[in-house]
């Protein structure tokens, strides 16, 4: 165990927390959650950083980390869809949790082939990944129906065209080997 590896463990951790928080009858929940939130996506990013500077980097970090980012954002899209019912933050949602699975499952095959280079995260993906954390860090912390939480919506809407958009890089990479005759035989 390394410090980076620590963080991504507490990220992990800060789930069932977030959400015991969220459903909890009490007025500053939604500072709360948003503080929460905003702490594990502060983890996400020194854990990469003190793995990058410290040379941690480690299997168990590559394989935890990303894992432990779609966890946290997927629970937290999960309980804001049922607390908003809200049918475009239901779909920019639904956006963010289909591209996360097809881009994991793309990059699993990819690595399978030796080309997961072909996939690697883009400038698209991590403007994408900056504009959900802010959208979810406003939606926790706005009750629904608010001026803030119309805000928060159209940023989530915004990070889902952006999910969109970096879902088309990547299988606009990937097309070749997804096309390929070769890659079929399995």
């Amino acid at each position: 165990m390394n410090i980076p590896n620590i963080l991504t463990s507490v990220r992990i951790f800060m789930i069932p927390i977030l959400v015991a928080v969220y459903y909890f009858p009490w007025e500053g929940r939604y500072y709360a959650c948003a503080i929460i939130f905003a702490l594990a996506a502060i983890t996400d990013w020194l854990d990469g950083y003190l793995a990058r500077k410290l040379d941690q980097s480690t299997a168990f970090g590559a394989f935890f980390d990303p894992v432990a980012d779609k966890l946290m954002v997927s629970i937290a899209l999960v309980m804001l869809v049922a607390s908003y019912a809200n049918p475009l933050l239901t779909l920019a949602s639904a956006v963010i949790v289909g591209r996360e699975i097809v881009i994991s499952a793309l990059r699993e095959w990819m690595a399978e082939m030796g080309k997961r280079a072909s996939v690697a995260v883009s400038y698209i993906g991590k403007l994408k990944t900056t504009m959900q954390m802010l959208a979810i860090f406003i939606l926790l912390g706005s009750r629904p129906d608010t001026l803030m939480a119309h805000v928060g919506e159209a940023v989530l809407i915004a990070a889902a065209l952006l999910t969109l958009w970096s879902m088309y890089i990547y299988l606009k990479a990937a097309w070749p080997e997804l096309m390929s005759k070769e890659s079929h035989k399995n």
